[in-house]
């Protein structure tokens, strides 16, 4: 969970992470949504949006002074609170009132009531009470874990050592992750190439490639193309406060 505070105004690309998060504007009682291309603004949710599990980027608005709580949920662990299959929000950034109803804004008022140090308690408490479902299939929990290694195994080696067929294993898994696990590794590998960039100070990149299990520089070059839209190197000029935010210029 985390609370911020952003001191000026700037369209950020939102990298995938392979999770669930939810966001709640304690600032505003509207979040925009953006097209990821053209950058211009396509809607908005109310206060509260959950974004499903992304294997794009997104586009976000950084407000002045904006108040905003939010919780990253552990790889398939958003599931259990929605009432759905993750796979229905792959890519997608939605009003929490479509899942929860009047649930949602109920948890924004509460939070607005709260004190700031107690907010993060009211969060936990509400989250547990929307609980629907019982927790990870163990065999996407075993893979999850196995996945998020920093030596990562094949898909083929995890689903062997589960005995479930491929496709049944690749429909559970995105049922619960909302992502392939094919796809879930390469954006785990692409973090491990963010990861370690935060740590330097001076880069180099096949190192980076050797590190990270890459085929070359190109192999690398096409990850960030496809995950960040932009270039290693323009990433290293626009990366914000956190290793998924590039900054936009205006």
């Amino acid at each position: 969970m985390r609370e911020g505070e952003h001191l000026s105004a700037v369209q950020t690309r939102l990298l995938p992470m392979g999770m669930m998060e939810l966001v709640i504007n304690l600032h505003e009682d509207s979040i925009p949504l953006f097209d990821r291309q053209s950058r211009v603004q396509r809607g908005s949710t109310n206060g509260t949006m959950l974004c499903g599990t992304h294997s794009e980027n997104f586009i976000a608005q950084v407000d002045r002074k904006i108040s905003v709580m939010g919780v990253h949920f552990r790889p398939g662990g958003g599931t259990a609170f929605f009432g759905l299959p993750a796979g229905e929000l792959h890519n997608e950034n939605i009003s929490l009132d479509e899942l929860w109803q009047g649930h949602a804004a109920e948890l924004r008022d509460r939070l607005l009531k709260t004190s700031l140090k107690n907010r993060f308690s009211v969060l936990e408490r509400f989250l547990m009470q929307m609980l629907r479902s019982p927790a990870l299939h163990p065999a996407v929990d075993f893979a999850v874990q196995q996945f998020q290694r920093s030596t990562l195994p094949t898909v083929r080696a995890v689903t062997d050592q589960i005995g479930f067929s491929t496709r049944h294993f690749n429909q559970l898994f995105r049922d619960q992750v909302g992502l392939t696990p094919k796809l879930f590794c390469r954006i785990q590998r692409f973090q491990q190439v963010l990861n370690l960039l935060a740590l330097k100070n001076q880069v180099n990149w096949m190192d980076i490639v050797f590190t990270c299990g890459y085929f070359d520089q190109a192999h690398l070059i096409h990850e960030f193309r496809a995950f960040a839209d932009c270039t290693p190197t323009e990433y290293l000029s626009r990366r914000g406060f956190h290793p998924c935010h590039v900054e936009l210029p205006h």
